[in-house]
């Protein structure tokens, strides 16, 4: 059977696009869930509390608002902030664009993390105070010797690390291209007759030239 155009809804691996595009959605519902009830629980639970330590002190649960990006770059800076949040505007618009390309499930689940953790933060930034594209992130997770970050921010670091690899193994984002698309060729047949000659004859017959039945 003929292989499907790209720009059809089949793919050289046989996954049609729309399963891909599902799975891109569902994997950025998923992170901005997570992101959004937990940043939720921590304003709830830990607003004007000390940290809470776990782990003996490894890992410590805090409440901290970060006008910057991920990880606190340019949190000095209120220009910084709302330059964060429309590169957060492009960086979705970027993935539901390349999306229409999409057929292959790694880059499916790596773009998933990114979009969901950018509209993660960028939900932050548009509905907390003190405005629209200048709201300050919630980060709640610390780490020694790290900057406090959230849920959001952890999605879009493995997201990236995931991109990179991709692209250093040369994973398109249409999938593998199949090297088995045709049919291999059929052996010959020895029964088959020459170009313009009669077909042999098989059998008695030939053993026996003369007809005659003879032995």
């Amino acid at each position: 059977m003929p292989d499907q155009p790209a720009g059809g809804m089949g793919s050289p691996d046989g996954a049609p696009r729309p399963r891909r595009l599902r799975l891109l959605l569902l994997v950025a519902a998923l992170v901005f869930a997570a992101d959004l009830i937990s940043k939720t629980i921590v304003v709830a639970m830990l607003s004007h509390r000390p940290p809470v330590r776990l782990l003996g002190g490894l890992l410590r649960l805090t409440e901290l608002r970060n006008p910057g990006a991920a990880f606190s770059i340019g949190a000095s800076s209120a220009v910084m902030t709302v330059l964060f949040s429309l590169i957060a505007v492009g960086v979705i618009i970027a993935i539901l664009r390349t999306s229409r390309r999409l057929r292959s499930v790694p880059w499916a689940i790596t773009l998933g993390l990114l979009l969901g953790g950018a509209i993660g933060n960028l939900g932050d930034r548009i509905f907390r105070s003190p405005g629209p594209f200048r709201g300050y992130v919630v980060d709640w997770i610390q780490l020694p010797h790290w900057p406090v970050f959230n849920v959001a921010d952890s999605c879009i670091v493995c997201g990236g690390v995931l991109a990179v690899l991709l692209a250093a193994r040369s994973v398109p984002l249409e999938g593998k291209v199949s090297t088995q698309g045709d049919d291999p060729p059929e052996p010959p047949d020895r029964r088959s007759a020459p170009s313009g000659g009669t077909p042999p004859r098989f059998g008695r017959a030939d053993q026996n030239p003369a007809g005659d039945g003879s032995r």
